[in-house]
């Protein structure tokens, strides 16, 4: 196994990402694997850990190389605004350094994906949605298209900003900002759609009763207006919000729905075959 500690910021010890990588050896079947950059949720307040570790180990188990993203929050979150937004510098490096590292992490760096959930699910489909804004590339420094996922993997995503919006997240995300009407339709992520998305996989909770339904299904609807890419929606008939693997070790026992991780496996080895 090669661990690795990444830090974004320096002198901040609270943001980074950890790459899990399986190491080189003749009794593997490959040499170099897909990845998969795991981005947490906790409204924009926490990363959780419920959606951290547990994740490295689910696709670590499937074939998969791993970064999991400690992003800003709280106050940080909004520190850069509204000159760009923070955490979405941060997995934009750390999907670059992804590929730039790809040789040392065994990465084959165009089978990329990256996977959030709740407010993680926000960033991670800004990451898929915005990844060639501006503001990006003029507070990075990074190759232009470095940053895109190959792949995008929404779980009970904060999609819209609007009616149906998880507004707790967008009031930390943006601070001082959190009224203002142009930033919101910015990081409303069913606004950014277009033939620059990456196919996605989306999965929701009917019940969902902290994040509405409503944002998959409409990210989905706007996928198949305004992208050529592929789109793939679940939403499962019962169950609360922050599922995750849907085990007794996050607290959510629920093999029906912990189906999306079968489902979800399935169609990443279809996108990336």
């Amino acid at each position: 196994m090669i661990y690795e500690k990444i830090y974004l910021h320096e002198n901040e010890d609270d943001v980074y990402f950890e790459m899990f990588c399986s190491d080189d050896s003749e009794e593997y079947w490959t040499r170099k694997r897909p990845a998969i950059l795991i981005i947490p949720g906790g409204g924009y307040q926490i990363c959780s850990d419920r959606e951290g570790e547990t994740i490295v180990r689910l696709f670590m188990s499937l074939g998969y190389n791993c970064a999991c993203l400690r992003y800003s929050t709280c106050e940080k979150a909004s520190s850069e605004m509204p000159k760009a937004s923070r955490p979405l510098l941060e997995a934009s490096k750390a999907m670059s350094l992804m590929r730039e590292n790809a040789e040392k992490w065994h990465i084959i760096p165009d089978k990329i994906a990256v996977i959030g959930f709740s407010a993680g699910g926000h960033l991670a489909g800004t990451l898929g949605t915005m990844w060639d804004d501006d503001s990006i590339y003029e507070n990075l420094d990074i190759p232009f298209g470095s940053n895109k996922p190959n792949a995008m993997i929404l779980s009970y995503p904060v999609a819209l900003s609007g009616e149906n919006a998880h507004r707790g997240s967008f009031d930390i995300l943006l601070g001082k900002y959190k009224d203002d009407k142009e930033l919101l339709e910015k990081y409303d992520i069913v606004n950014r759609i277009s033939d620059n998305t990456p196919p996605t996989f989306i999965w929701h909770t009917y019940t969902d009763d902290c994040v509405p339904v409503e944002n998959a299904l409409r990210f989905c609807e706007e996928m198949r207006k305004k992208s050529k890419s592929s789109c793939e929606l679940h939403i499962f008939c019962e169950g609360g919000h922050g599922m995750s693997i849907c085990t007794k070790e996050v607290a959510c026992d629920n093999a029906y729905v912990g189906k999306w991780k079968e489902l979800c496996a399935s169609w990443l080895e279809k996108i990336f075959k």
